[in-house]
């Protein structure tokens, strides 16, 4: 979205909360139109870049941060959770202390599961849960080529229920999804030959 495209969709959230009886001051409507204008264009596209908070770590902090979220999603596969709770009751997180020192609560709500998408080395560390919001591509049911005719689309859904099955010495996932439209779909080897075929949601 265009910063023009961004600011006609809080004007009609204006008026829509005018409407649900619950307006916004106009100070409010002030500070919301300027964030906007403060969020950087990408030069190539006219579009809006969010900043990544990843990107804002150093190489070391980075690397620690990856290698402390990837430990807790395959002990108790939900990192977020442990580490807010190591604040609550101020215990020490460790390598990640400095999370919480120097960037805070505030960074930390910023980041999203999508967010670890640009760092393909760990796309695979995160793995899904009932209620999780991801887009999968057209490709899973149709004939999809990249430079084709029938061109990739991403439809999303949320997770209602993920399998882990063993045969042998292989192990799969399975996935069962909702659409918005109420329709459900299972993914089959969510992690193992279907990966390419989902993102984590930005919405």
């Amino acid at each position: 979205m265009t910063p023009d495209e961004i600011k006609a969709a809080l004007q009609a959230a204006f008026k829509s909360c005018d409407v649900a009886s619950c307006p916004l001051t106009e100070m409010q409507k002030q500070i919301l139109l300027q964030v906007v204008e403060k969020i950087p264009l990408n030069s190539n596209f006219g579009v809006l870049e969010i900043a990544n908070p990843l990107d804002e770590l150093t190489p070391e902090e980075l690397a620690a941060f990856l290698q402390f979220v990837k430990a807790q999603e395959q002990y108790n596969g939900n990192w977020k959770a442990q580490f807010l709770n190591d604040w609550l009751h101020d215990s020490d997180s460790g390598e990640v202390q400095f999370i919480r020192e120097r960037y805070g609560l505030q960074w930390l709500n910023r980041l999203q599961s999508y967010h670890f998408d640009k760092y393909v080395h760990f796309e695979d560390a995160l793995k899904l849960k009932v209620g999780d919001r991801i887009e999968i591509s057209n490709a899973m049911w149709e004939w999809v080529q990249d430079d084709g005719p029938c061109k990739r689309e991403w439809f999303s859904c949320v997770v209602l229920q993920v399998d882990e099955f063993s045969n042998g010495g292989d192990c799969f996932s399975n996935c069962v999804v909702r659409f918005n439209n109420g329709a459900e779909y299972e993914i089959q080897g969510i992690y193992e030959w279907n990966r390419y075929n989902w993102r984590w949601s930005q919405n």
